[in-house]
Parts: C-alpha cells; sequence; structure tokens
C-alpha cells in the first residue's frame, strides 16, 4: 500500500536467491522453516510472479495528489494509472496472500501456541504502525529493519525453541497488518490511484522481513 516499489531489483534478487538456494546462508534460512530447496524456489517464484497481481477490492474518493506529483522511479517498469479522483484499494497476490497462506502453513505444521503466535503478531503490528508514516502521493513509508528486528526479538522471548517460523509468521503478517490495514484510513489523503495492500512499497518490506527475521531468530 505504497508507491511504485522496486520490483525489477527484487526480480534479480529473487533470482539470485534462487540460484544461490544451497549456499549456507539460505541453506539455514530454509532448515529453519523446514523446507526443501525445491519448495523454497517454488515460494520465490510464486512471490515473484504474484507481486505483479493485484486483485481489486474497492474504489473510494480521495484527495488530489500533490503538486507537483511525484515522479515514477526510472527502474519501474509499469506504467502507473492517472489519478482520477479515486483510488482504487486492492491486495498483492505475491506481497500479501501468498505470505498469508505461508504463515498459515507455518502455523499448522510447527507446534506454536495461539496466544504467542496471536501475541507475536499483535507486538509486531504496533511496531510497524507507530514506525510507518503516510507520504502523499506515495503511499506508506517505514524504516526496512524495524520490523524484523522486532520480529526476531519477539520469537526469541515468546517462543525460543520455534522463534524461525514465529518469526517469519509475526513479522510478515505484522506489517500487513500495522502498515497496511491500520493505515487504510490515511489512504484517501493520499493522493494515489492504487493503493495495493501488499503491494508496491511494502513488498519489499515483507520479503525482507521474512528472510531476515528467520536469519536473527
Amino acid at each position: 500500500m505504497r508507491s511504485p516499489g522496486n520490483y525489477l531489483l527484487l526480480f534479480f534478487v529473487a533470482l539470485l536467491l534462487i540460484l544461490f538456494i544451497h549456499i549456507q546462508i539460505f541453506s539455514l534460512v530454509l532448515s529453519k522453516l523446514g523446507l526443501s530447496p525445491d519448495s523454497a524456489a517454488l515460494l520465490l517464484i510464486t512471490t515473484l510472479f504474484g507481486s505483479a497481481v493485484n486483485l481489486p477490492l474497492a474504489r473510494i474518493k480521495a484527495e488530489k495528489p500533490p503538486e507537483p506529483p511525484p515522479q515514477q522511479p526510472a527502474y519501474w517498469p509499469f506504467k502507473l494509472p492517472p489519478f482520477t479522483g479515486y483510488t482504487v484499494i486492492a491486495i498483492n497476490v505475491g506481497g500479501a496472500m501468498v505470505p498469508i497462506l505461508f504463515s498459515l502453513y507455518l502455523f499448522l505444521s510447527q507446534p506454536l501456541p495461539l496466544p504467542s503466535v496471536l501475541l507475536a503478531i499483535g507486538i509486531v503490528s504496533t511496531i510497524s504502525y507507530g514506525f510507518s508514516r503516510p507520504i502523499a502521493g506515495l503511499g506508506i513509508g517505514m524504516p526496512i529493519f524495524i520490523a524484523p528486528l522486532t520480529a526476531a526479538v519477539t520469537a526469541l522471548l515468546l517462543a525460543p525453541e520455534h522463534s524461525p517460523p514465529l518469526a517469519y509468521i509475526c513479522g510478515t503478517l505484522g506489517v500487513l497488518i500495522g502498515a497496511d490495514l491500520l493505515r487504510l484510513k490515511d489512504i484517501p489523503k493520499l493522493g494515489t490511484p492504487l493503493a495495493s495492500i501488499g503491494g508496491a512499497g511494502t513488498f519489499d518490506g515483507i520479503f525482507f522481513t521474512g528472510i531476515i527475521a528467520v536469519l536473527l531468530a
């Protein structure tokens, strides 16, 4: 739910992650989450290509963007629609739906107590909301290392024996809730044609939050 993010950069990052999936650092991440290299590659590919898909949910009236409007990054491969006085609220497949489904898989496949999971998500959501800021004409901005650090520390404190999956769950869902869903009320003031839950700038935050949080947990 932000300005157009660096999907092109993330494309190459994901390709590098797949190419070097057997390197020790990523082998550690995979083993912590209980994924095989093939499963991890499938998850990364699904996330990558799903990041280009936004499913519209609603259309709301919005304020006019600032003058002059922010410039679209040169590396952004897709042209944004012009602002017509309305903002389309959508959900991003790779940045929201995939992390939600994978978090559900981790919760069902790991012995994680529901109260600890809910508490962890609540903590990261609160921190993400507190550090996120609406930026007129662009979207919601937040320092990228705040969420993964919070998720890792929270997971280590609440479930040290199962901290990696809990770190991923609370990190990704915490960003989605705190920096996206709880900021929906700010969308009409941003003057942006598209607000995608888990898309654009939030996508890279969620993607790296999951990786970094697991590494630190």
